[in-house]
């Protein structure tokens, strides 16, 4: 199968704050994409970059030889596929599947074999860099199954960072403990600099100090300071998402018998605060909900 934009047909289902730009960049490097989305602003949007918005998912994916799906978690994912109105069963054999979302590695796995029993591919491609690097093109990919070469062409349009992970399933359980790691190191560097600025340390040069120093890592060189110091909390990464990708890294680790006990604090902590702060808060509000706890007497 060849991506040759001159005639390959892609179905993208799902047009939010990130497929509206993947697919929208497909657009722009010349494929023919038929997208999908139930919000009416997204569809305009889309139609906006010049692609074609669909009436259902059945519609884009209607002869496409390649669908993407970039919806919010893996249920989404096998309803939109495999439910009443699944767009599995009007695939072609040989069509390929990319599930783009951050869904759980196991239920990959199982869906990949159902899907192969109609000569369907699926291979998994969750990317990390939010709506900035979804714009620009220069997301990472971590790609899971045997057929990444054949969207290769697709995937660097959308990613400058592609790793072909291994299994189908291995790129989902890649991305859900990158983000474990990268909760793991928000949550640090929000009581880091709680407890500096109680002793009378200024939060923006101890960010300064850890960015040129072994503590630094990726929410101490572009969060601490955009989001979390003036609380603006606006990087546009869900509290939602973040805690579902947290439960997804804990549910792997039982899967695997892997005793993991941070990796358990961690996930309940910031199930508390989606609890707390509701789904749409941003995921950097995890330094609100950790400001509002209770204080413990000092010694």
């Amino acid at each position: 199968m060849s991506l040759d934009p001159s005639f390959a047909r892609i179905a993208f289902l799902g047009l939010g704050k990130m497929g509206l730009p993947m697919a929208s960049r497909l657009v722009a490097a010349g494929w023919m994409v038929a997208g999908f989305d139930p919000s009416p602003a997204a569809a305009e949007a889309f139609v906006a970059a010049g692609g074609r918005a669909a009436a259902s998912a059945r519609e884009a994916a209607d002869g496409a030889s390649v669908v993407v799906t970039m919806l919010p978690d893996g249920k989404a994912v096998r309803a939109v596929l495999t439910g009443p109105d699944g767009v599995a069963s009007c695939l072609a054999p040989g069509a390929i599947v990319i599930d783009m979302s951050s869904s759980a590695p196991v239920g990959t796995r199982d869906l990949a074999r159902e899907l192969a029993g109609a000569g369907v591919v699926l291979i998994d491609a969750p990317v990390s860099g939010g709506v900035k690097r979804a714009v620009d093109g220069s997301l990472a990919i971590m790609v899971g199954g045997d057929k990444a070469d054949a969207v290769r062409p697709l995937l660097d349009c959308l990613g400058s960072s592609l790793f072909e992970t291994g299994p189908v399933g291995s790129g989902h359980a890649m991305k859900a403990l990158n983000n474990y790691v990268s909760a793991a190191g928000l949550t640090a560097a929000c009581e880091a600099l709680r407890i500096g600025a109680s002793f009378g340390l200024d939060p923006a040069l101890m960010t300064d100090i850890l960015n040129v120093s072994t503590g630094r890592n990726n929410s101490t060189d572009v969060k601490l300071k955009p989001y979390v110091i003036p609380k603006t909390y606006t990087s546009g990464f869900s509290m939602a998402l973040m805690a579902k990708d947290l439960r997804t890294a804990d549910d792997l680790a039982r899967h695997e018998g892997i005793p993991a006990p941070l990796s358990r604090t961690v996930a309940a902590l910031w199930q508390d605060a989606l609890a707390d702060l509701g789904a749409e808060a941003d995921h950097t509000a995890i330094d609100a909900f950790l400001a509002a706890l209770p204080t413990p007497p000092k010694e």
